[in-house]
């Protein structure tokens, strides 16, 4: 089993890292660049940092921010996402140092640009985010949602999930709005749902609160990797904590 990555999430909205509950009711949650060189210096993995409100507003992502997070991180593998819409987007955050992009609202509207992506960037560098809320209308009991968790597709997680693998998506990051800042749990009935229908790393999302939640993530939902916001831009663990938690209990960690 390859070692699992431990990834905290940026959120950012008004230049500021935020987080909610449900996708809505923002608390601030500090500086960027701050929470950078923190989790950069306390042994985070990668960072990811979320433009969340840019596809609402209809822009860009803030290349500023990724610039400055990512001079902050000195190195540390930073996923980006928000408001990409082209390949031409994805360049210009990777020539200020991001390692990699993320898609969602835009690979649903145009799904070739996954496929132009992965050939144009490497498919490593191109991860799909797929939010998801619970329809039991659909096969798989999931639907994906964009605009920031606005919009309803009638699209089936775990085939879009099939569908991004196959377009040459290097990694997929699935977040439960149902879960979403709740601390109550990753949705592991969602994630092993995608982590098991694909073969390409999937990262869980979205309710991580206690220790066990990140074992759970791993053992119950079939994740390589673990996203969480709230419980470390609030402190309540660090992720030396969080690693040492998971190695007791037979996960490989990165040290």
């Amino acid at each position: 089993m390859e070692p699992v990555k431990i990834i905290p999430c940026l959120d950012m909205k008004d230049g500021r890292v935020v987080k909610g509950v449900h996708f809505v009711d923002l608390r601030d949650a500090g500086d960027p660049v701050e929470n950078a060189r923190y989790y950069r210096e306390s042994g985070a993995d990668e960072l990811a940092m979320l433009d969340i409100a840019a596809t609402v507003e209809g822009r860009k992502t803030r290349i500023a921010w990724a610039r400055q997070v990512a001079d902050a991180l000195e190195g540390l593998p930073l996923t980006v996402g928000g408001g990409i819409r082209e390949p031409a987007d994805m360049e210009d955050l990777f020539d200020v140092g991001v390692s990699k992009v993320s898609v969602n609202s835009a690979a649903v509207a145009r799904p070739e640009l996954v496929a132009e992506a992965a050939r144009q960037f490497g498919g490593k560098r191109i991860v799909v985010a797929i939010d998801g809320r619970r329809n039991d209308e659909l096969s798989s009991g999931f639907e994906v949602m964009v605009s920031g968790g606005q919009k309803a597709t009638g699209i089936d997680c775990v085939e879009w999930a099939k569908r991004c693998e196959s377009l040459g998506a290097g990694t997929l990051l699935p977040t439960s709005m149902d879960g979403d800042g709740t601390q109550d749990g990753y949705d592991l009935p969602f994630t092993r749902a995608i982590a098991d229908a694909v073969d390409v790393p999937v990262i869980a999302s979205g309710g991580a609160g206690t220790l066990e939640h990140f074992y759970e993530g791993v053992a119950e939902g079939h994740a390589s990797a673990l996203l969480a916001a709230s419980v470390f831009h609030f402190r309540t663990f660090t992720i030396g904590q969080v690693k040492e938690y998971l190695a007791e209990r037979g996960i490989p960690v990165l040290h």
